[in-house]
């Protein structure tokens, strides 16, 4: 079930921030009427397509900070594991150089309170608990406004790659339909036309495209 429009559920677990420093009870409330957020998880530390995303967003933090949004990622793993990451080279597959938040999801609630755990528990006929599918998360991301409600998600599986470059641009939409009332149509980026969320408004936009 989509979370989009809801309240994103509470966020209460270790992390490292700033690339070194653990943290045992990291909350996405310190935001609340601060600042927008970009909350994506990952499937695991020292895999491969994983610390390419990473990378990415660390590439793109700063367009983040300037629009107000902060980055924070989150994976199954340990903090230690995560610090262990961060305090490998980028030439040995490690993500050093990283700044912003990573939350260590080993208890798998964050995971799966957000919908993105790429398995279950379940038991058996002899009653015994077992788990189906991959004890990891799927590769979510979640837009939340400052009032801490779910403005945007997107879950690829586990081989697919997101694309950062779409995650601003959702920032840039979120920021124009808050500062001008108007909506944002297909393909829209910033400075292209938006329009109004009327019929008129629509006949107009399609007739100048």
């Amino acid at each position: 079930m989509s979370l989009v429009g809801k309240k994103a559920p509470i966020v209460n677990a270790p992390a490292v921030i700033n690339g070194e420093e653990i943290v045992e009870n990291f909350s996405l409330d310190q935001y609340i009427g601060k600042k927008e957020v970009m909350f994506f998880f990952y499937p695991k530390d020292f895999t491969f397509v994983c610390p390419t995303e990473i990378h990415a967003f660390q590439e793109k933090l700063s367009e983040f900070e300037k629009r107000g949004v902060a980055v924070v990622g989150a994976s199954c793993d340990t903090e230690e594991t995560h610090l262990a990451w961060l305090m490998t080279d980028k030439d040995k597959g490690g993500i050093a150089g990283v700044t912003y938040p990573l939350v260590a999801d080993s208890a798998k609630t964050v995971a799966t309170n957000y919908g993105v755990l790429a398995g279950d528990w379940s038991y058996d006929e002899d009653g015994s608990l077992g788990f189906e599918g991959a004890p990891v998360a799927f590769r979510g991301t979640f837009f939340i406004d400052k009032e801490g409600i779910v403005r945007h998600e997107t879950i690829n599986d586990l081989p697919l790659g997101r694309n950062i470059d779409e995650m601003l641009r959702i920032v840039d939409a979120w920021k124009h339909v808050e500062a001008h009332g108007e909506v944002c149509p297909a393909n829209w980026e910033e400075g292209k036309t938006a329009m109004n969320a009327t019929r008129e408004g629509v006949a107009e936009y399609l007739s100048s495209h």
